[in-house]
């Protein structure tokens, strides 16, 4: 079985996909960026509050299929400086308790709309 999550408090697919997909109690949410729902706009010019938008918007995701960050099991953190690195983890550990999921971090040479943290996550719910 195979369903569509959607949540109306994170930020709108900008590509054709969806915001998450649930196969069983899997969950695999796509990357997300520091779009503000509420604005609309980016949320750029310092890398913790752009973390942690991108961390709220997955969030709702994860609250909308009926889970939370308790429920993640892997991650995925996509930067285009690895030198933000201690900051963005500074703001995901904050997410997360004392089990938090297994993980990598890449840097690339460009994410969507320029930003400079795109995070995606796998859930079991």
């Amino acid at each position: 079985m195979k369903k569509t999550v959607i949540s109306e408090k994170a930020p709108a697919p900008i590509g054709p996909y969806s915001q998450a997909v649930q196969a069983g109690n899997t969950l695999y949410v796509s990357g997300q960026i520091a779009i503000n729902q509420a604005t609309g706009q980016l949320v750029t010019g310092d890398i913790a509050a752009e973390t942690n938008q991108v961390m709220q918007n997955l969030k709702h995701i994860l609250a909308e299929a009926g889970g939370g960050f308790s429920n993640v099991v892997k991650c995925t953190i996509f930067v285009k400086d690895l030198g933000n690195f201690g900051r963005i983890n500074e703001v995901y550990g904050s997410y997360f308790d004392a089990y938090p999921p297994a993980r990598e971090t890449v840097e690339v040479s460009r994410l969507p709309k320029d930003v400079n943290v795109e995070i995606s996550c796998i859930a079991v719910l």
